[in-house]
């Protein structure tokens, strides 16, 4: 649980290197919070009648876009640390505003290992 939470903890800290497990820790974490909400909007939306979806579908829809807004930070802060981690700049997050091959080559190099040893970015966080 340490690790789902390191990056909320790092809210803001676009600095140093993060490992591979920080960060899909971190993603375990958004999906198995994401998951049941969506689970809620559709059962919200199954109980509505012909005047639209019921309340819980509010409800949800409400704690998940209060979610992506408290996260986004330090989701976007632990995906710079993981560039930085491979000796990358930060600004390779950039590379998820390409439609359709962004987000995947994002996630070949959320799966690469990082440089071993210190590089320009700070000490190997797997040595810490």
């Amino acid at each position: 649980m340490d690790w789902m939470l390191m990056p909320l903890r790092r809210y803001a800290d676009f600095s140093g290197r993060s490992r591979r497990k920080e960060y899909w820790m971190f993603q375990l974490l958004m999906l198995l919070v994401y998951v049941p909400l969506g689970i809620l909007m559709g059962i919200g939306a199954a109980m509505g009648g012909d005047n639209g979806p019921g309340g819980l579908f509010y409800l949800a829809l409400v704690a998940m876009l209060l979610l992506m807004l408290a996260v986004f930070i330090p989701g976007l802060a632990v995906q710079v640390r993981r560039f930085h981690d491979q000796d990358k700049s930060g600004w390779f997050v950039l590379l998820n505003l390409i439609p359709y091959v962004g987000g995947f080559v994002v996630l070949v190099f959320m799966c690469l290992r990082g440089t071993a040893g210190p590089n320009r970015f700070g000490d190997d966080p797997v040595n810490d």
